[in-house]
C-alpha cells in the first residue's frame, strides 16, 4: 500500500505568502491546503485532517495564539503546529510553544528553514503516533479480557486499589493470570513510568537468592538486585511459596526498613519499590508446617485478591477465543481463524482445568496446525483430544521408549518432575520432599531440564 502524501495547512492572511509557501512545500511532494483567517482556518482543518499547521500570528479576526489555544482546549489539535509572524518576539514565541506549538518561524521565511522545521515536524509527529499505538498495544495486552460480573469486578476493585501503595497478594489457580492482574494494577497506578520487575521465585536457588534480590558489590562494582532495578516501580513475586527460609528473613527486613545491604556492601540502599506477590497454594498451610513465616505473610498480604478460574465465568470465553485469535496473527503473524458458534459453545462447557493458560494454548495450536478460515467443532474436539490423550501417555508405549538412552531419560525426568511439581502445588519444597532430592542439586535439574516454575 502507497504511503500517504503528508497534507499541510497553510493559515496566513497574506495571499502573496499563501502562494509562496504553498509552491514551495508543494515542489517537495506535499499537499497543502490554505485558509486566510481563523474562520477558514476551522472549516479547513475539520474537512482536511492535515498532518501538520503553519499557522500566522496575526490574522485580521482572531490571532493565531488564540485560535492554537482554542483546539487545544477543545482538544481538536492532533497535528504539530508551526507559528509564523512578522512581528515575531521571543514572549510571542515562548508562549506559542507553552500552548504546544511545535516551533516558531520568523519572516521574512527562510526557505530552508522553513523545509527543514516541516520535515522534523512530520516526523516527530510521525513517532509520537507510533509510540501511541504502541503504548495502546501494550495498554490492551496487559488488561485483562471478559465482561463478566466477576471480571468487571476485579478490575474495578483494582484500579482503585492501584491509586494506593497497599501491597497486594493474588491467589488463584496456575494459568489464571496472576501476573497479568498485577501488571494491569502496576499500569493503573502512579508508577505506571516506573519498572516492572516480575520474578518467579521458586526458580531462585537458595545459594543465589541473596544477590538476586539484593545485589552486590565486588571489587568497587556494584550489581543491581530487584529490589534496586524495581526502584520508583513495582516488584511482582510469583508463588510465593517457593521462597527459601533466609531470603524470606532477609526480605522482611528490607520491606519492613525499606532498605538493606547488598552483599559485600556495607552502605543501606533505599528503595522505594511496591511489592505485589501472588500464590496458587493454601500458605495457611505454610505457615503452619514452618515453611513461611507469618510475618512476612501478613506484610505481603495487606489486601488479598482472588482470580476466579476460567470455568466459574464461561460467558468470557468468546472474548479470549477472539482476542487470542487476533493475538496470534499480530504477534505471530499466523493466519486468520475464527471459531464457529458451536467449537465456541463447546468451549463455554469445558472444564479448563489449565484456565486462560491452557486456552490460550489451544487457540495457538488450532492456529497452527489448522487449516480453513472457520475452526470447526470436530477439530476443536480432536486437539482436546490430543491434550487428553498426551497426559494420559503412560496407559500406552511412551514415545520415549524410541529414543537414545540419554534423550530417554531426559524426557522421563522432565515428565516425571513436572507430574510431582503440579501435585506439590509449585512449592518446590513439598517437591524436593515427594521425589527425594535434596533441593540445591533439584534446583539444577529443573534448570538443566527447562522445566519453568
Amino acid at each position: 500500500m502507497k504511503e500517504q502524501t503528508p497534507k499541510i495547512l497553510v493559515i496566513d492572511d497574506e495571499p502573496e505568502i499563501r502562494r509562496l509557501v504553498s509552491e514551495i512545500l508543494e515542489d517537495e511532494g506535499y499537499q497543502v491546503v490554505t485558509a486566510e483567517n481563523a474562520a477558514d482556518a476551522r472549516a479547513v482543518k475539520h474537512a482536511s485532517s492535515p498532518q501538520l499547521i503553519l499557522l500566522d500570528i496575526w490574522m485580521p479576526d482572531t490571532d493565531g495564539i488564540t485560535l492554537l489555544k482554542e483546539w487545544v482546549t477543545e482538544d481538536a489539535l492532533h497535528c504539530p503546529v508551526v507559528m509564523m509572524s512578522g512581528h515575531g518576539s521571543v514572549e510571542s514565541a515562548v508562549e506559542a510553544t507553552k500552548l504546544g506549538a511545535y516551533d516558531f518561524l520568523e519572516k521574512p521565511l527562510s526557505m530552508a528553514k522553513l523545509l527543514l522545521i516541516v520535515a522534523r515536524a512530520l516526523e516527530a509527529s510521525s513517532l509520537q503516533k507510533e509510540n501511541a499505538g504502541l503504548k495502546q498495544q501494550l495498554v490492551s495486552d496487559i488488561e485483562p479480557i471478559g465482561k463478566s460480573a466477576v471480571i468487571t469486578r476485579i478490575k474495578e476493585q483494582i484500579r482503585r486499589l492501584a491509586q494506593h501503595d497497599t501491597r497486594i497478594l493474588f491467589v488463584g489457580e496456575a494459568g489464571v493470570g496472576k501476573e497479568l492482574y498485577a501488571r494491569y494494577l502496576h499500569s493503573n497506578s502512579s508508577r505506571r513510568d516506573g519498572p516492572f520487575i516480575d520474578v518467579a521465585v521458586g526458580s531462585i536457588a537458595p545459594e543465589n537468592a541473596a544477590v538476586e534480590f539484593f545485589g552486590k558489590e565486588k571489587d568497587g562494582k556494584t550489581y543491581p538486585g530487584l529490589l534496586e532495578r524495581a526502584n520508583k516501580g513495582s516488584l511482582f513475586l510469583s508463588e510465593i511459596a517457593g521462597m527459601d527460609q533466609e531470603t524470606q528473613l532477609r526480605l522482611l527486613s528490607a520491606l519492613t526498613s525499606s532498605s538493606f545491604l547488598r552483599v559485600g556492601g556495607s552502605e543501606a540502599v533505599h528503595v522505594d519499590v511496591r511489592v505485589l506477590a501472588s500464590t496458587r497454594i493454601d500458605m495457611a498451610e505454610e505457615i503452619r508446617q514452618g515453611r513461611f513465616r507469618h510475618d512476612l505473610y501478613y506484610l505481603l498480604n495487606e489486601i488479598s485478591l482472588e482470580i476466579q478460574p476460567l470455568r466459574e465465568r464461561s460467558e468470557d470465553i468468546p472474548g479470549l477465543l477472539n482476542f487470542y485469535v487476533d493475538y496470534f496473527v499480530n504477534h505471530d503473524k499466523l493466519a486468520f481463524r475464527k471459531f464457529s458458534m458451536a467449537a465456541q459453545n463447546f468451549l463455554r462447557n469445558h472444564s479448563w482445568r489449565g484456565n486462560v493458560r491452557e486456552l490460550k494454548n489451544l487457540v495457538q495450536r488450532l492456529m497452527i496446525l489448522g487449516v480453513g478460515e472457520e475452526i470447526e467443532l470436530d477439530e476443536v474436539k480432536s486437539a482436546l483430544g490430543s491434550v487428553i490423550n498426551d497426559a494420559t501417555a503412560s496407559a500406552t508405549v511412551p514415545n520415549f521408549y524410541n529414543l537414545p538412552l540419554k534423550d530417554a531419560r531426559d524426557q522421563f525426568e522432565k515428565a516425571y518432575l513436572e507430574y510431582h511439581y503440579e501435585r506439590a502445588g509449585g512449592s518446590v519444597a513439598k517437591l524436593s520432599s515427594a521425589v527425594g532430592i535434596e533441593r540445591t542439586h533439584l534446583y539444577r535439574k529443573l534448570h538443566s531440564l527447562n522445566i519453568k516454575l
